[in-house]
């Protein structure tokens, strides 16, 4: 029996970063690739005590089907938590932040769409977006974000904009306040919506990012959160805001794709955030996160400083970027740096076109800071290797 499959079906390619992290796994590497949050930051205790609560005080219900919007008073706290007026009727909440993703590629993307995304951006969102065959145009990127000029000249026909504006995947870079407020009124005066994708947006280190896109122009946009890099991601619990146009055509799209996200998953949540566990476990990780980043740059620093490899500081987030030595490819490194014992992820997956191959993403949380040491000598001792090899 032959099996024929959807033309659709010839958009959908592996994980490039799943594939490495295959390689990763072996024994003795240290990894720098994963896009994961620290296992140490799973609170198993509170999930203990919030996982019996539910269970003990409405088990059956928290077992049963659901509705599809989401359990309604987690929706409700999604609502309360964000910094402008959000109706919890317009709160869809979604298995993990990819699964929204997916439902905007669906109901937003025809053959041939123009999809405009930032240089580069989340390879997750490419993988979703690609099987609805859209023409994904790269706008010009820089430390402060996206080039609102670029983004203009590339805006007419577009379906929507696809952005992370705080700690960017695969950058770590964070959009200022001021192209904030000017991509938001060219978006306006050109009618291109924004899709603005923040799962890392309460890891800031520091101090908190600038208000985000979509309290500038609700009506204009869709805002994605997720409590996979605050709680755990095996809970698979993510969230939109979406403006009633377009609210129950995504909803139909959910329902059509998983009826609804796990009840109890949701429910145990839910008595995280009413007791106020959330606010008091972020300042952890945020101080977990920003002693690992703080060594992974003086790594960088004592071992990198003359070999020509430059990189930026993120004020929160996961991710740092590397740009190896003109010349030098990292996907063609990596083999060699995996020989060493260290591993990361090439820069090249991470661009709608026009890839450029000397760049590399570090993720700094899953490596103990000790780790981060022997890591980044390695990383530098391959370096050091393949350019005395040309």
């Amino acid at each position: 029996m032959a099996w024929t499959q959807a033309r659709r079906a010839l958009g959908m390619n592996p994980s490039v970063i799943r594939e490495i992290l295959k390689i990763s796994a072996k024994p003795g590497i240290i990894s720098f690739a994963g896009g994961w949050p620290s296992a140490a930051t799973f609170p198993l205790e509170a999930f203990e005590e919030s996982c019996a609560a539910v269970l003990r005080d409405d088990g059956r219900a928290a077992l049963q089907y659901s509705a599809s919007e989401g359990f309604e008073p987690l929706r409700e706290m999604v609502a309360a938590s964000l910094p402008w007026q959000v109706n919890p009727a317009d709160v869809l909440i979604t298995t993990g932040s990819q699964q929204a993703l997916d439902l905007l590629g669906k109901i937003l993307i025809d053959e041939g769409s123009r999809v405009l995304v930032e240089t580069p951006t989340y390879l997750g969102a490419l993988q979703a977006f690609a099987p609805m065959e859209p023409d994904i145009v790269g706008v010009n990127s820089d430390a402060d974000g996206i080039d609102v000029r670029d983004f203009a000249s590339k805006a007419d026909g577009a379906r929507f904009l696809y952005a992370l504006p705080n700690f960017q995947n695969p950058t770590g870079r964070t959009m200022s306040e001021a192209r904030r407020r000017d991509l938001v009124a060219r978006a306006q005066d050109t009618g291109v919506p924004i899709v603005e994708d923040n799962p890392y947006g309460d890891l800031w280190f520091d101090v908190p990012p600038p208000a985000p896109l979509t309290a500038r122009n609700p009506e204009g946009c869709v805002y994605l959160g997720s409590f996979s890099k605050v709680l755990a991601p095996g809970l698979r619990l993510g969230y939109l805001v979406a403006p009633r146009e377009i609210f129950p055509k995504l909803l139909h799209a959910k329902q059509a794709s998983d009826l609804h996200t796990p009840n109890f998953n949701q429910r145990v949540v839910a008595r995280l955030m009413e007791s106020g566990f959330l606010e008091r476990h972020i300042p952890s990780i945020r101080a977990l996160y920003k002693a690992q980043r703080d060594t992974m740059l003086a790594a960088l620093q004592r071992e990198m400083a003359r070999l020509d490899v430059t990189w930026n500081e993120p004020a929160g987030g996961m991710f740092l970027w590397v740009r190896l030595p003109s010349g030098m490819d990292a996907g063609r490194l990596l083999p060699h740096a995996v020989d060493n014992g260290v591993a990361f992820v090439a820069g090249s997956p991470f661009f709608s076109n026009a890839p450029d191959p000397a760049t590399m993403r570090l993720s700094f949380v899953t490596a103990s800071v000790e780790q981060i040491d022997v890591g980044i000598a390695a990383l530098a001792k391959t370096i050091r290797e393949h350019q005395g090899a040309k």
